[in-house]
């Protein structure tokens, strides 16, 4: 298998932004391989939600490719960005459950829109995948009856619906107390071992991304892009850049 073979998301050469603004980032260009628990970090304001937004093809990049297994997420035909969409879930910081349906109805909901499977088979699938996250007997629950980091593992159960390879996390961590993210990263890590899933995670949580990170990028505001890639270990112990040492070591910076 030529390495290229184990590529699974492609960014080359993107500039990021929305509307008629300059681009919030300028010159991605980076690469996420099969199986790889890839971490998106940095400061507020840095680009890592604008990114995560193209990355999923909500908004075309001003320049450049994102390929999702080869396809284009942007700028191709109908029928290839449908592909490339198809391979992929996303959750988001707030979870986005649907307040008036269960947990087994949201998880049920992508199931009913997109394929033809019967109700029966529907209720089954989307019980295996509660059972993955734990939520199994919370399926006739409702959102509001059930506590955050309940809500973070139901969305996760949602982007599973559809088998994804890829998974897209926007801040999983944000707003959990340090036990309850430590139960989400072990989570990330079993579906990661078990189902072959690969993630890209958009996080600032330390202790998440010591915790699950196989390699990070870090952008900048200032530098509009990537000021660093690699290990969480390489960037803690040799950072390339002052603004990297100090995210890294809990620095104020003047």
């Amino acid at each position: 298998m030529n390495a290229s073979d184990n590529i699974v998301i492609e960014v080359s050469g993107v500039d990021a932004g929305y509307g008629d603004a300059p681009p919030l980032l300028t010159d991605i260009t980076f690469s996420v391989r099969r199986g790889e628990i890839f971490v998106i970090l940095g400061g507020s304001g840095c680009g890592k939600s604008t990114l995560l937004k193209h990355l999923i093809g909500l908004y075309p990049p001003r320049r450049g490719e994102i390929r999702i297994q080869g396809d284009l997420i942007s700028g191709g035909g109908a029928e290839e960005r449908a592909r490339a969409m198809r391979r992929f879930g996303v959750t988001y910081q707030s979870g986005a459950l649907f307040g008036s349906m269960t947990l087994l109805e949201n998880v049920c909901l992508p199931l009913e829109i997109f394929t033809d499977l019967p109700k029966d088979a529907r209720t089954l699938v989307a019980e295996l995948k509660l059972d993955l996250v734990g939520l199994r007997p919370y399926a006739h629950y409702f959102p509001s009856d059930i506590s955050g980091g309940m809500k973070k593992r139901a969305a996760i159960a949602r982007a599973l619906a559809l088998e994804p390879a890829i998974l897209f996390l926007d801040e999983p961590s944000a707003g959990l107390d340090p036990v309850t993210s430590a139960g989400l990263d072990r989570l990330v890590l079993r579906l990661r071992d078990i189902q072959d899933i690969t993630f890209v995670i958009v996080t600032h949580e330390l202790a998440s991304i010591f915790a699950v990170a196989d390699r990070c990028i870090m952008l900048d505001k200032q530098a509009r892009g990537i000021v660093a890639e690699g290990t969480p270990d390489d960037l803690r112990d040799r950072p390339p850049t002052p603004g990297v040492r100090a995210f890294f070591n809990r620095e104020a910076q003047p």
